[in-house]
């Protein structure tokens, strides 16, 4: 989503964007909890877990624009950012099918484009590279499961505002899916193309 880019880099680790972003990690096992309580019979908390998520959304807007606005972007903010970013959908992918929110087979499809893109971060590591950045269409197709998963989380009541969530998660998790292997394909065709210009012989 919030990517940190800019030319100029800084070592430093406790600067407010790299807080930011830890914040988010620390909020991926709360979330977790919250949303999977009515499972294990405890009370419905999904308006705290509601609240959890667009604090995950917020903060992933501030830590970018910051990083780059006060020239605090570092290697750790290049690596937390993201990995925070997979952590939650990944969190979330978990606990909205343990609920039956989410189809098994929307969770295994986007679960095979992150292990497609292991296998990609794998590759590049063995040949000595380090992962590219994280491009527009990846941005955006983010930022649309970020927005279709509480959406859906919504849904699970009833009335017209349940019914309205419904609508627009659904939508949302379409865009969202479709440009998150859009993405996961052009990351691998990068891959691909660095590696045999690296070596001609790479497969």
């Amino acid at each position: 989503m919030a990517a940190q880019e800019t030319e100029q880099q800084t070592d430093r680790v406790f600067t407010i964007p790299n807080l930011l972003s830890m914040a988010r990690l620390l909020g991926v096992p709360v979330f977790l909890w919250l949303v999977l309580s009515p499972v294990f019979d405890g009370p419905n908390l999904d308006g705290w877990a509601l609240l959890v998520l667009a604090f995950s959304g917020v903060s992933d807007y501030l830590d970018g624009k910051l990083a780059r606005r006060w020239n605090q972007v570092s290697a750790l903010g290049r690596i937390l950012d993201p990995a925070a970013d997979r952590l939650y959908i990944l969190s979330t992918l978990v606990g909205l099918t343990w609920r039956d929110i989410l189809p098994l087979w929307l969770t295994a499809l986007l679960l095979a484009r992150e292990l497609m893109l292991l296998v990609m971060v794998w590759r590049l590591n063995r040949h000595g590279y380090a992962p590219p950045q994280v491009n527009f269409l990846g941005k955006a197709a983010t930022l649309n499961l970020m927005y279709a998963f509480p959406l859906l989380l919504l849904s699970d009541g009833g009335g017209w505002l349940a019914s309205l969530a419904a609508i627009f998660g659904w939508a949302f998790a379409g865009w969202g899916t479709a440009l998150y292997w859009w993405a996961g394909v052009l990351y691998v065709v990068q891959v691909r193309r660095l590696l045999m210009a690296d070596d001609p012989t790479a497969d």
